[in-house]
Parts: C-alpha cells; sequence; structure tokens
C-alpha cells in the first residue's frame, strides 16, 4: 500500500488488509448491510451529508462518522 493517496488508519499486513476487505463486505452485503444502504437512499440527504439511522435524519457526513457507535442499539431499534 505504499504509494497510496489515502493516509490509512490501520497499517496492516497484505493478508490482514486482504481479510478485513472480506469481513468488510461481508457486512455490507448482510440484511442489516442492505437495509442501511436502502434506508439511506430513500432519504436522498444533500451533499456532504450522511444518514443518520440513529436520529434518523440527515446529518453533516464528518459529525455522522465521528460518533458512528457500534452499541448496537440501532440493531435493537429495527429487530435485528
Amino acid at each position: 500500500m505504499k504509494g497510496t493517496p489515502f493516509k490509512l488508519k490501520q497499517k496492516l499486513s497484505p493478508k490482514a488488509s486482504a481479510a478485513k476487505a472480506r469481513r468488510d463486505k461481508a457486512a455490507a452485503m448482510s440484511e442489516w448491510g442492505k437495509k442501511k444502504k436502502r434506508d439511506a437512499q430513500k432519504q436522498d440527504c444533500p451533499k456532504g451529508y450522511d444518514f443518520d439511522h440513529a436520529s434518523g435524519k440527515c446529518i453533516p457526513r464528518s459529525k455522522n462518522r465521528a460518533k458512528n457507535s457500534r452499541s448496537g442499539a440501532v440493531k435493537k431499534k429495527y429487530n435485528y
């Protein structure tokens, strides 16, 4: 990954990076991941905004990504 234009937050070996990519893809393609995508696309947020599943509205992308916790509260809300 040397020479990439992105600042990597995790310095993973190629093997670990490939394993993480597979896990992330599997999570995104799960029923829960697909539901989040459908909900976000329905909202049609303005440019620079993301749909926040916890509050149910569009908020600035930086705020949404900074506050994302994986507490499971949202999953419980939708019976996942």
